[in-house]
């Protein structure tokens, strides 16, 4: 990339390229530049800056193919509330209406009708309160309005769309390593308890697979640490589960312990999961999660071992892997991993991309 960074987002937008935007630098400055990767040539170049530095901000795109640029923590360490909208035809950041609580490390969803979900993180420092609110966005005012509230305050979770239109919000941290899963309900705007799963779990990932189920793999069982190498599957009521709540069942682990890693359904029945930090050091392994088996087999290391970092499926089914930090500071660097799909337990290639 042209600037390192990490704890930034990586948005695939409509044209195949990708937007990455905003996290920190080697210098732990908070970044507000933005780059664009574009996966023909295999090489990044800058863009409109947005109008505030952010840090472990969220994004999404709309369903015009805008990019919803959510909060995250100002240069001043600071939750922020403002808004940013950025469009791929013009190349520019625009503000939109400002949430109506701050908010550093929330989750942003794209619903089924357009709008968007932004549920918890934190208020105020990094040291701040876990949220329980939530809001919704309204891409036809540019405006935020209150929805139901989670039953559990937490930040350092994941939220994922399910089939139905719902959203299942899993683990995070309000103090101490959450389970507690909860379902939203877009239509009446309220939130429901949900199954319990297997074990707490602080930055997890959350993968949607084709069946409905949802693969929630790793993340942290205690808040000082404990790196998990389990995994289970979420079937929702209708989809593998008779319970309102739906459930979650027993999945193979991992071949590492891993928390702050990425995850991405390849769309070849597999999923990849690549670095993250065992609690221990950053890690440049990868593996890859075969759905009908539940079973994950290791595949070649990244290049260079990284968490914080973010990773987007290509159009081509490549799979774009952007900086991050190592042990020492944030990354520049990037790979590409290619998947191989001539057998059914074939691994794949990561390659450097400049």
């Amino acid at each position: 990339m042209n600037t390192a960074r990490a704890l930034h987002t990586a948005t695939a937008l409509a044209n195949g390229k990708v937007l990455i935007a905003g996290g920190y630098d080697q210098t732990l400055a908070t970044l507000a530049s933005a780059e664009i990767y574009d996966p023909i040539i295999g090489r990044f170049s800058p863009t409109d800056t947005m109008g505030y530095g952010r840090v472990a901000a969220a994004a999404t795109p709309l369903k015009d193919g805008r990019v919803l640029m959510v909060g995250g923590q100002d240069a001043s360490g600071i939750a922020m509330a403002s808004v940013e909208i950025y469009d791929p035809i013009t190349g520019t950041f625009t503000d939109t209406g400002s949430m109506l609580t701050a908010r550093l490390n929330p989750t942003v969803t794209l619903l089924s009708d357009g709008r968007v979900l932004v549920a918890g993180g934190y208020e105020g420092t990094s040291h701040g309160q876990p949220l329980t609110s939530a809001e919704v966005y309204q891409p036809s005012t540019g405006t935020f309005v209150a929805t139901g509230s989670m039953t559990t305050a937490r930040r350092n979770h994941i939220a994922t769309l399910l089939n139905d239109g719902n959203v299942l919000v899993v683990g995070g941290y309000n103090g101490t390593a959450v389970n507690a899963p909860e379902l939203y309900n877009s239509r009446e705007g309220t939130f429901m308890p949900a199954d319990s799963m297997s074990t707490p779990r602080r930055y997890p990932s959350a993968t949607l697979m084709n069946d409905g189920g949802v693969l929630v793999a790793g993340g942290y069982e205690r808040a000082d640490g404990g790196a998990l190498v389990s995994t289970e599957i979420y079937r929702p009521q209708g989809q593998g589960s008779s319970a309102p709540g739906g459930s979650f069942v027993a999945s193979g682990p991992m071949q590492g312990a891993r928390g702050r890693h990425t995850a991405t359904d390849l769309g070849n029945g597999r999923i990849l999961i690549t670095g993250g930090y065992d609690g221990q050091v950053p890690l440049a392994s990868a593996e890859l999660y075969t759905i009908a088996r539940g079973t994950t087999t290791a595949t070649p290391s990244m290049t260079t071992a990284r968490w914080r970092h973010t990773e987007t499926l290509l159009p081509d089914g490549r799979v774009l892997i952007a900086g991050g930090a190592d042990a020492t500071a944030a990354l520049a660097s990037a790979e590409l991993f290619t998947p191989h799909d001539r057998a059914p337990l074939s691994t794949g290639l990561f390659t450097v991309q400049g």
